[in-house]
């Protein structure tokens, strides 16, 4: 099993920026793909931004409306993943839950994640 525990939301003003942290716990040797996803109210879940952890790993893959603002990174030594969050805008607004995999294959597809955080929420309003 692995935990994993979500920080760093919080509300900020259109352009601000805001750094989320995901923590991961017990048979982290076991994840093979982390991901951050998305979901506002009444809206589907939406893969934001994906990385291949480990040695070797460091893999990642983009939404095309996060790209060039978003930044995800991975501490192997702190088994933490982190998205950075930079230009904000008010349609960033959502619960943000980080995910692992324990399977090769990144996607940003939510069926085959094994392991999810609870949400850390993101509010972007003047």
């Amino acid at each position: 099993q692995v935990q994993l525990v979500e920080s760093g939301g919080g509300s900020v003003q259109p352009g601000g920026s805001l750094r989320l942290s995901c923590a991961a716990s017990g048979h982290t040797y076991s994840i093979r793909c982390l991901a951050w996803f998305r979901q506002a109210p009444e809206k589907e879940r939406e893969g934001v931004a994906t990385i291949t952890p480990g040695p070797g790993g460091g893999a990642t893959y983009y939404a095309d409306s996060v790209k060039g603002r978003f930044t995800i990174s991975h501490d192997n030594a702190k088994d933490t993943v982190y998205l950075q969050m930079n230009s904000l805008m008010p349609e960033d607004a959502a619960m943000y839950y980080c995910a692992a995999r324990a399977a090769w294959g990144c996607t940003t597809h939510p069926t085959p994640y094994n392991f999810w955080g609870q949400g850390t929420q993101v509010t972007v309003s003047s």
